[in-house]
């Protein structure tokens, strides 16, 4: 009776249905699913799934039927991954670092560990200095007014110490190999034309002294354990309304390139990537014109994008022009309050799949983290409607869109995957890539306004599936 009893309990308890409200159960184990060929990561708004495997066995076979078919071909590949990831901007790190050492540990093994609980980010953008998310404005080499400093003996990363710092150094112990790129939002104010921390631009005769900010900046990060894969001149360099922010032109950029910053870094044998324009895809000309000329070229590893403007079919352009320039899509905020579904529909299909499909080796969402407020922001130009991947609220944490939008493709996609070829049926984008570990990866997005049946062909077989209206699903053999 004893046994009988037990294997009722255990058939019981294998029936029960995980819930969407617990982070662990959300991001089911292998030992809590069928087995399966095919392993299908769902979100549909619809019908409040979120990012969950889906019980369910999908094989390779034979298969006859009218469906559309999304036909993988590894042979033809395109670009290496580095990662998907976000912004990690100073009000983020406050936020985080202000949460219990217990529940901070918790989210951030959420956000970047790799194993089978976690999303495994894989890429961080933070800004080299403040950013409009700050708490408020600084650089590393403020001074009073009238003094200057071109030798750079003032520099001082105090400001990061408090909490950016020791945040990343937590995720650099999870993740001891995540990509990180700095960017700056502005010069210090005793380089610019308007004194200021808002608008301006770097005056030419502060070219040498910037460049040495740079260097600076890449040798302390890394004497705190801390290494800079990359980093882009300016964020947004023909925005300058921020606070921080200013303004630089195609043409100093590349003066400041070639005269400046190349040799400055070839000099002190850093290796760090040189990245240029870091703004929106309606104006390639920008990266265009620094690589056209090829004193700046020489040192530049490729062209960093938004979309706040453009349309990301547009970066193959850059691409055609400069095959051997990388590209990289650095910036996308998801706007407060936030909805799920438009959320998690566009950012898939235009920058998961789009921008991987028009040549880019990442995709980094804006801001990691924001409080109920959607705060911290500098006065003057902050952004005061930017969404958090994640909502902090002390030690209470709330998943938001780039959450999911991040999950399909991190979890997965890990850094040194490839691109490769897949076809485009109606109302099914896609984009698949191979792994270092040889699996294959295949991001589906249903745009359609019904719930879509279709094929995954691979290798001469195709198994069947489907996505309801609007969902997302990652699948992985």
């Amino acid at each position: 009776m004893n046994l009988l009893l037990t294997l009722l309990l255990l058939l019981f308890g294998m029936g029960q249905n995980t819930s969407n409200d617990n982070n662990s159960e959300r991001l089911s184990s292998s030992e809590k699913n069928v087995k399966t060929e095919v392993e299908a990561w769902i979100t549909s708004p619809t019908n409040n799934v979120l990012f969950q495997r889906q019980n369910i066995s999908l094989s390779f076979g034979y298969v006859v039927n009218q469906n559309p078919t999304i036909t993988i071909d590894p042979v033809k590949t395109f670009q290496t991954i580095d990662g998907f990831g976000n912004c990690l901007t100073g009000g983020s790190a406050t936020l985080l670092h202000k949460m219990s050492t217990a529940k901070r540990a918790q989210i951030l093994k959420e956000l970047f560990a790799t194993d089978a609980n976690n999303i495994g980010i894989s890429y961080l953008r933070i800004s080299i200095g403040a950013s409009d998310l700050s708490d408020h404005v600084f650089s590393y080499n403020d001074l009073p007014a009238g003094q200057t400093d071109v030798e750079m003996t003032k520099f001082s990363l105090e400001p990061e110490k408090a909490d950016l710092i020791p945040v990343l150094k937590e995720i650099l112990a999870i993740n001891p190999n995540i990509k990180i790129l700095g960017s700056p939002w502005s010069a210090p104010t005793w380089m610019k034309t308007n004194n200021a921390t808002k608008g301006g631009s770097l005056k030419p005769e502060y070219f040498d002294a910037y460049a040495k900010y740079f260097v600076k900046y890449i040798q302390e990060m890394k004497a705190e354990g801390i290494a800079i894969d990359a980093i882009t001149i300016q964020n947004e360099p023909l925005h300058p309304g921020n606070n921080p922010s200013m303004y630089m032109t195609a043409l100093d950029q590349a003066d400041f390139i070639k005269k400046s910053l190349g040799p400055a870094f070839e000099a002190a044998n850093i290796k760090t990537k040189i990245i240029v324009y870091d703004h929106n895809a309606d104006r390639i000309d920008y990266p265009l014109q620094i690589l056209s000329d090829p004193e700046a070229a020489k040192y530049v590893d490729g062209s960093a994008f938004h979309l706040y403007g453009g349309k990301i079919e547009d970066l193959s352009k850059v691409h055609e022009a400069y095959p051997a320039k990388n590209l990289y899509f650095t910036e996308q905020w998801v706007g407060a309050p936030g909805n799920l579904a438009s959320d998690l529909a566009w950012h898939v299909r235009t920058l998961i799949i789009g921008g991987t499909r028009n040549w880019c080796r990442n995709e980094v969402e804006w801001n990691m983290a924001s409080d109920p407020l959607y705060d911290p922001h500098t006065n003057d130009g902050g952004c005061d409607k930017c969404l958090g991947t994640i909502t902090i609220d002390g030690d209470s944490v709330t998943h938001n869109p780039a959450y999911y939008v991040l999950a399909h493709a991190a979890k997965f996609v890990r850094p040194g995957s490839v691109r490769i070829d897949s076809n485009l049926p109606d109302n099914l984008p896609n984009v698949a890539f191979k792994t270092p570990k040889g699996k294959r990866i295949l991001i589906v997005q249903n745009n359609s306004n019904d719930n879509q049946q279709f094929n995954i062909k691979f290798n001469g077989k195709s198994v069947t599936t489907s996505l309801d209206k609007g969902a997302v699903g990652t699948y992985v053999w």
